[in-house]
């Protein structure tokens, strides 16, 4: 029997979370609201100007990139989120035991491998 009330009663649960929901949405809505209308509106050319960092546009902001700066960011997440992984292995060091650490050296092997490949590769060389 208690198991039943359990069950309808979860729904309701919810509630207070939605309740937060709301107030919070409303609470954007009206500050966005606000904002709008109480805020000056004054477009000088000043204010319609681009501007960025202090330092007034100069050339054209289509220019092509060097391709090594993606391939940079997106090696140092790579490298980052492995390390990542390091954590959980620290946090459980004693109940995983020598298995744990044999499969951490594994883990460490191919990291390294990796590494070396993308040195040999020449992927964080500078020259352009």
């Amino acid at each position: 029997m208690n198991l039943c009330l359990l069950e309808v009663n979860s729904t309701v649960n919810y509630l207070p979370i939605a309740i937060q929901l709301l107030f919070a949405l409303g609470f954007v809505v009206i500050t966005l609201v606000a904002t709008h209308l109480l805020g000056p509106s004054r477009k000088t050319g000043d204010k319609l100007e681009n501007f960025e960092s202090g330092i007034d546009a100069v050339g054209n902001a289509r220019q092509p990139v060097a391709i090594k700066y993606f391939l940079v960011a997106i090696l140092f997440v790579l490298f980052d989120v492995e390390v990542i992984f390091f954590y959980p292995y620290a946090v459980n060091f004693k109940a995983l035991g020598w298995e744990g650490f044999l499969a951490v050296l594994m883990f460490v092997a191919f990291f390294l491998c990796g590494f070396i490949y993308i040195i040999k590769k020449g992927a964080l060389r500078w020259e352009d």
